[in-house]
């Protein structure tokens, strides 16, 4: 699971699914993409594997 961190409320709606339209309409949807793609990235960086993989002997 994901770690919000203080900020990123912005990026989410309320089903915690990411917000792809900025909340202000007058703000740039090219510059909201890049910004929603970086954040995308930090919850690559601090996620943990869902499944641990075990070897079979």
């Amino acid at each position: 699971m994901s770690i919000l961190r203080p900020g990123d409320e912005k990026f989410h709606i309320s089903d915690g699914s990411h917000r792809w339209i900025p909340p202000d309409p007058a703000y740039d949807q090219e510059v909201w993409d890049e910004q929603v793609r970086q954040h995308m990235h930090g919850h690559l960086r601090n996620e943990r594997p869902k499944v641990r993989i075990q070897r079979l002997a």
